[in-house]
């Protein structure tokens, strides 16, 4: 498989006074160009840490992370800020917008971090607004915007840079089931159809059917879930919890 993401015997524990939390216990998993990941499990698991070690944004205990072919783990804080502007996309469940900029200033801020040219990055995030819709809402603050507005705005942000890796936690969380419908089913397109990876945490089973495969953080660790299983939670209906 060519792997774009690597994780391998990730460990991670937190300390609250004397007490430690021991939230991942040797976890690892890989993900290919072009593939999704679900990543499912109890509140509490471990999730968004495990997102948040896979991008950069914070170090794991003990273990290695390669992205693209660049490890990441164990570089320094400068390194990885770097490399998450180039090489990850970040889509939250609250979508993180800077109030005091239109949806379009938004959209550039990664492109002009990194570097970019105004001119050519605001042409460049028109692009992006107008393969998702939002063409006519570019002079828009986010607080002028829907939810579903904003996190469309949040993906198009996140993808700006062309990241090798969107990582995505309960993107549909705060949004009702068509609008989270239409991330989801944009989410897709310009990642796995474009021969990005795509890791996604999430509750949905419905979501999480859409991936190629399906992770549950259990203990500290990742183990596949069957096919099947999701299936099965998919006919519950809503609510079910994969």
């Amino acid at each position: 498989m060519n792997s774009l993401l690597t994780a391998r015997d990730i460990y991670k524990s937190y300390h609250d006074g004397e007490r430690e939390l021991r939230v991942l216990r040797g976890a690892s998993l890989s993900v290919a160009r072009g593939e999704a990941v679900a990543v499912v499990g109890m509140s509490g698991a471990g999730k968004s840490t495990l997102l948040h070690l896979l991008g950069g944004l914070d170090v794991p205990d003990r273990g290695e992370i390669a992205v693209d072919g660049e490890t990441i783990s164990g570089r320094s804080l400068t390194f990885l800020h770097e490399f998450r502007n180039r090489k990850i996309g970040y889509v939250f469940q609250f979508h993180h917008l800077l109030p005091e900029f239109t949806a379009l200033e938004n959209v550039m801020m990664p492109a002009l971090i990194a570097g970019g040219q105004r001119k050519t990055v605001a042409g460049e995030a028109r692009q992006m607004l107008e393969r998702l819709g939002l063409a006519d809402r570019e002079r828009h603050r986010p607080s002028k915007l829907s939810g579903g507005e904003q996190q469309r705005i949040a993906l198009a942000r996140a993808l700006m840079n062309q990241p090798a890796l969107l990582l995505a936690d309960e993107p549909t969380g705060n949004l009702d089931l068509h609008t989270g419908d239409v991330v989801i089913n944009l989410m897709w397109e310009m990642t796995v159809k474009q021969g990005r990876g795509l890791v996604i945490v999430t509750h949905e089973p419905l979501i999480a059917a859409r991936a190629d495969r399906v992770l549950r953080l259990h203990e500290g660790t990742l183990l596949e879930v069957a096919r099947n299983e999701i299936e099965a939670q998919m006919a519950q209906g809503p609510g079910a919890k994969p």
